[in-house]
């Protein structure tokens, strides 16, 4: 038998934590858990059907998903999109992140103000920005008229170009700050060492920077690849019908259509993609930290 210390079980350190944690608890339960739930319940649904009168279990939305050749287009120009998308990113922010990094004082504070200024504008705002900036009588087609390298508005928006522009402005914020706060971990003495060492800069990147800085890289490439293919705002007003992105789609298939389980369907994809890209990270960050 436990010995007896004079005090109830409900008031030891177990019982304290599971007091502390059950009001979270209970809000992740209501707020995710069952909405996911039921989710993932009208999308096995009948497709067509009013949910509410609806019932039975039906494959029929994941089929139609993976089967219909427009559906597989949707799929295929999401991911292409975000893996596009985080690539640039990758290849603007990492050199910023690394310059912010290695600033010191006033001038670190400023640039990274800079930096995190987009993200103190609302995402329609950004986004309405990006249309008078590329409209046909927006800026850049001003500009183009002014010193005669057009002579006829170009079409800039409702195109895949341009929500990959619009796309990568919006998330290039979140590749910063995660390779700098990594970055700034780094002992610049390193580098120091290998440059006395007659390494070359490409060999210090590859063989110093880029091996410590690998969980920022991962980190900031799986945020903002989860932006991309989660996107709605952007690709519906900048993209137009011209572009196949998921999220507009299930927001019409929800909202126009009225077809609540295939809209349900395409959501659980769009969820198991963004799932998908969690792990892989992690398993990536796992893999590094056994080799090291």
């Amino acid at each position: 038998m436990l010995p007896h210390d004079g005090r109830s079980w409900w008031c030891g350190p177990l019982a304290v934590r599971a007091a502390l944690m059950t009001p979270a608890g209970l809000l992740i339960l209501a707020a995710l858990v069952l909405p996911l739930g039921y989710l993932l319940r009208v999308s096995f649904l009948p497709s067509g059907e009013v949910v509410g009168h609806a019932s039975g279990l039906s494959f029929q939305n994941y089929l139609r998903i993976f089967g219909d050749p427009f559906y597989r287009l949707v799929l295929r120009e999401t991911l292409e999109t975000g893996v596009l998308v985080t690539l640039l990113t990758l290849a603007l922010g990492f050199p910023l992140g690394h310059s912010l990094a290695r600033q010191r004082g006033n001038k670190r504070v400023w640039r990274t103000g800079l930096v995190l200024l987009p993200l103190t504008v609302s995402l329609v705002v950004n986004v309405f920005g990006w249309l008078v900036i590329l409209g046909n009588l927006g800026l850049v087609n001003q500009i183009l008229a002014y010193t005669g390298l057009a002579d006829a508005p170009l079409k800039l928006l409702y195109s895949r170009t341009a929500v990959t522009v619009v796309l990568t402005q919006i998330a290039l914020p979140f590749q910063v700050l995660s390779v700098m706060s990594v970055v700034a971990n780094i002992d610049p003495s390193l580098e120091e060492a290998s440059a006395n060492l007659r390494a070359s800069r490409p060999k210090t990147f590859f063989t110093v920077i880029l091996p410590l800085a690998w969980p920022g890289i991962v980190a900031g490439s799986t945020l903002v690849f989860m932006l991309t293919v989660t996107a709605f705002v952007t690709p519906q007003l900048v993209g137009g019908v011209r572009t196949h992105m998921i999220g507009p789609i299930i927001y019409e298939q929800m909202i126009v259509v009225l077809d609540w389980p295939f809209g349900a369907a395409l959501a659980v994809v769009l969820l198991l993609m963004s799932l998908g890209t969690l792990l892989l990270g992690h398993a990536t960050l796992r893999r590094r930290r056994a080799k090291i």
